[in-house]
């Protein structure tokens, strides 16, 4: 189908950074943002480009009283021919109505999500950064003004989306990658099967800043989240999927509903089984990591996500005992995967496989 959203244009253009080392993360909204309303008996409908500004909603909104709300993420990348690259935003458009089923909101056509994804991001391109590491981040997300405090799912909903002109996850050097410290978070759970884990709901974050904050006062990084019914089981690695290379074989937690599918995790699963390495989806106990560390078949360990692609793990902390890594130095697989990963989104390898690179 052939979309036609209008587009009215800000009067009061923003000042666009000039000092892409000091871009960071969600601090530079484009000029526009594309928003559309849902009615019961009507469906999604009025989709349009207007100038970025607040929305509002009434204080009685169910969405700040009982959570009703998602959110997406992925990145528009500039390619060497000076258009933009997106990588496999199909799978954003399947995840944003898994996670629609899960939150009780209506599910939205995926050509209508990828329509507008594309037209947000052709009006505000001339935002994009074009440094090494940068791109024009999208977050698409869906909040209720329905005003009520039934504790029932709304009949009106608001999908919007806004672009940020994002920095390099790895400062200084994009490719420069380096060991992470991570800490095993024994207390805290960031989802229990039957939940929303699966699910990208603002809920689940905001549960899980009590153990970064914790893990910062432990000198580390991020946390490594264990299963909510034994804590014995690996699960996330902060908010990015983990994966471990154990005597040649890698391994990476099943999704069994309390792990968000992330769209880079399925990337680097399928890019390693056509490498030819055998990768294990699996429960994975964090005593079979320890024990690796500690007799040197841990080879390596890595976490997944949309800002940093691929981000090693140099170090596990538990019990006040450090695990190093490979001796804390980047492995060969970790690298192999951010090279060719994050090179097919900017355009300077190819596709390698046909059909994950969307550009615009």
């Amino acid at each position: 189908m052939d979309y036609n959203f209008p587009v009215t244009r800000t009067t009061t253009p923003k000042e666009k950074p000039t000092d892409c080392k000091t871009l960071g993360f969600g601090k530079y909204f484009t000029d526009h943002m594309f928003i559309m309303e849902y009615d019961e008996g009507q469906g999604w409908h009025d989709g349009r480009i207007v100038p970025y500004g607040p929305i509002s909603l009434d204080p009685g909104s169910t969405s700040l009283h009982y959570g009703q709300l998602m959110f997406e993420g992925l990145k528009a990348y500039r390619n060497p021919k000076g258009t933009l690259n997106l990588f496999r935003p199909d799978m954003n458009a399947k995840r944003l109505n898994r996670t629609n089923e899960r939150m009780c909101i209506p599910p939205m056509d995926e050509e209508l999500f990828l329509a507008a994804v594309k037209a947000i991001v052709k009006v505000d391109e001339d935002w994009t950064p074009t440094d090494p590491g940068t791109s024009l981040y999208i977050r698409p997300f869906i909040v209720s003004p329905e005003v009520s405090f039934s504790v029932l799912p709304a009949k009106k909903y608001l999908f919007i989306i806004i672009l940020c002109a994002v920095g390099a996850y790895y400062e200084g050097n994009e490719s420069k990658l380096h060991g992470s410290r991570i800490l095993v978070e024994e207390n805290y759970i960031r989802a229990a099967v039957g939940g929303t884990g699966a699910a990208k709901t603002a809920g689940n974050y905001a549960s899980g800043m009590i153990a970064s904050y914790k893990a910062h006062d432990h000198g580390c990084e991020e946390v490594l989240w264990l299963d909510s019914k034994e804590h014995k089981y690996v699960e996330e690695v902060g908010t990015s999927n983990a994966f471990f290379k154990i005597n040649g074989k890698i391994v990476t937690p099943e999704l069994t509903g309390s792990i968000l599918p992330g769209v880079t995790r399925d990337s680097v699963i399928k890019l390693l089984r056509k490498w030819g390495y055998e990768v294990e989806e699996r429960r994975i106990e964090l005593a079979e990591v320890f024990e690796a560390a500690e007799n040197g078949t841990l080879e390596e360990a890595w976490a997944t996500g949309t800002a940093c692609v691929i981000s090693p793990i140099g170090v596990l902390v538990y019990k006040d005992k450090d695990y190093p890594i490979n001796n804390e130095v980047v492995g060969d697989v970790s690298q192999k995967l951010y090279d060719n990963l994050y090179g097919m989104q900017i355009g300077k390898l190819p596709d390698e496989m046909g059909d994950w690179i969307v550009e615009i």
